[in-house]
């Protein structure tokens, strides 16, 4: 598990320059809420569904991550919380990128340690 623990710690790394470079408060509830969602839609769907699984094609990928996140985006234009801008957009490509390689790592370390028993 020391791999997960090194692509967090790198991934908390890398959010800290991506929050100073967009201005983001990362701890404001709405912003909190939606890297959750984004992180953890990286991590269950692209990180094991896909890369680690091979259970979903990739226009089937697409399709729910896009899904998800437009939803979540849909959610937000009706509570009036402006969350459509370059800086966001960004910012929820990295939450994605950063919780898909966690996944992928965390299936391949279970994997090994499986293995092992």
């Amino acid at each position: 598990m020391k791999a997960v623990a090194i692509v967090l710690l790198l991934g908390l790394f890398g959010l800290y320059f991506v929050d100073a470079a967009f201005k983001i408060e990362i701890f404001h509830a709405e912003i909190l809420i939606h890297s959750t969602i984004r992180f953890f839609t990286g991590f269950f769907v692209i990180g094991i569904l896909y890369f680690y699984t091979h259970k979903i094609r990739f226009k089937s990928l697409v399709a729910l991550v896009f899904g998800l996140l437009i939803a979540d985006d849909v959610v937000d234009y009706f509570r009036h919380v402006e969350s459509f801008n370059a800086e966001a957009i960004l910012f929820s490509f990295y939450m994605l990128l950063w919780g898909s390689v966690t996944g992928y790592v965390f299936m391949k370390q279970v994997k090994k340690y499986r293995d092992q028993w």
